[in-house]
């Protein structure tokens, strides 16, 4: 039987229907992409990359050669751009910032065909701690307010060239959903001095049949009002409100759960493409009792159709807890 359900992290409403699953097509899929070695970011192809911001490399490689493990370039098609100067105005009803930000691509590996799911724990560890290097370098600017991290993988999910890569994109503004989000978050913990975030992982852990994995420090979960099939969401178990400001040793952590949730979903799904994504604090702003970030994972599955555009709602085919108790007992290999 289908039912509307409200996710108690932002408000917004899903509608599960198990029996669209059984529509054909139910499911995305799309053919394979461009072959992996044609990729921009080989190792010794670096020249066709705008010069690297970032990166750690092997000891003694020279900035801007091979030698890398994880590189960071600006995207050579950005979105907003570091040398725009701010200024915001309005006109009548309609109000206009200038495209002031920052866009950069993250590259996981020297290898095309490992991502994050495949590659060893350790250089999942790395990528982590490139993303948080990143975040923190780009929040001193302070112009840019909110740094949006994210990942495409597969064409299905909106990748256009298949060497496994994140990007970053840091705004002028605090985008209205985590605006709400947080508002949320903030409204509770008035209210009753908790975590919103840790009151749900608590009652998950009690309830267990939402649970994908759990670690010493990681809670996977497929959300309660799932907005789409087989979404998965990271938390870490202790309070944490801002993802650059996680320790070597939390990322250790929430690396080998990532690791595992996306080795789960390439078993079951047969390798999906998929988007992962990071909801975190604004930029600056000091740890909060209410805020606490999480890693989303949505399997590119389904597509919108005019129901989900005109009504904001969406209609996810698989349960949540179907979906969470498929992943438990899906191994992945060693």
């Amino acid at each position: 039987m289908s039912e509307l359900r409200r996710d108690p992290l932002n408000g917004r409403w899903v509608i599960i229907a198990p029996e669209r699953a059984d529509r054909p097509n139910a499911f995305l899929r799309r053919a394979p992409m461009d072959e992996p070695m044609s990729s921009p970011f080989l190792p010794g192809k670096e020249q066709l990359t705008p010069p690297e911001v970032f990166a750690l490399r092997e000891p003694g490689s020279s900035w801007n050669g091979p030698g890398w493990n994880v590189r960071v370039v600006p995207n050579r098609f950005p979105a907003l751009r570091t040398e725009t100067v701010l200024a915001r105005k309005g006109t009548g009803l309609f109000d206009q910032v200038s495209g002031t930000g920052a866009h950069e691509v993250i590259v996981e590996s020297p290898d095309p065909r490992g991502h994050l799911g495949t590659l060893p724990q350790e250089q999942v560890q790395r990528v982590l701690s490139a993303w948080a290097e990143r975040i923190r370098d780009l929040s001193r600017d302070t112009r840019l307010r909110y740094a949006q991290l994210f990942q495409n993988h597969g064409q299905a999910a909106g990748a256009t060239v298949s060497h496994p890569h994140a990007q970053l994109i840091a705004l002028p503004l605090v985008p209205p959903d985590i605006v709400e989000e947080l508002a949320v978050a903030r409204a509770h913990f008035e209210e009753k001095e908790r975590c919103l975030t840790c009151d749900v992982l608590a009652q998950e852990r009690e309830d267990r049949s939402r649970v994908v994995l759990e670690t010493a420090t990681v809670l996977a979960l497929a959300p309660y009002a799932s907005r789409s099939p087989f979404e998965v969401q990271l938390f870490p178990k202790a309070h944490k409100s801002a993802f650059e400001r996680t320790s070597d040793a939390e990322l250790a952590g929430l690396a080998d759960a990532l690791r595992l949730v996306l080795g789960k979903l390439d078993v079951a799904l047969e390798k999906p493409a998929y988007n992962l994504f990071l909801v975190t604090q604004p930029l600056r702003e000091p740890d909060a009792p209410h805020a606490h970030f999480r890693l989303g994972v949505r399997p590119a599955l389904a597509l919108w159709g005019g129901f989900e555009w005109g009504a904001g709602l969406t209609i996810n085919p698989t349960a949540p807890e179907e979906a969470a108790r498929f992943l438990r007992q899906t191994e992945v290999p060693s």
